[in-house]
């Protein structure tokens, strides 16, 4: 399966409990096996971001597909 397929449907599985807290996920781009992102709505200035992107949505991504190394908020560039 195409790996940014994956991606979106590992994000996809997510983004319901996202939302459920007024925010979102966007996927922006998969290079080097890493998966960049975007937190919108509440979550884009929230103190839990990191918590959320590294604990949460990062390590759903990696217990699915094993090659990527790390997701990055592009909010944190």
């Amino acid at each position: 399966m195409d790996t940014i397929k994956k991606i979106n449907e590992v994000l996809d599985m997510i983004r319901p409990y996202i939302i459920n807290d007024g925010g979102d996920i966007e996927f922006v781009k998969y290079e080097d096996n890493i998966v960049y992102i975007k937190m919108n709505g509440t979550c884009s200035g929230c103190e839990f971001a990191d918590y959320t992107v590294k604990d949460v949505i990062e390590q759903s991504l990696k217990s699915e597909i094993e090659e990527i190394k790390e997701v990055v908020n592009v909010t944190d560039l």
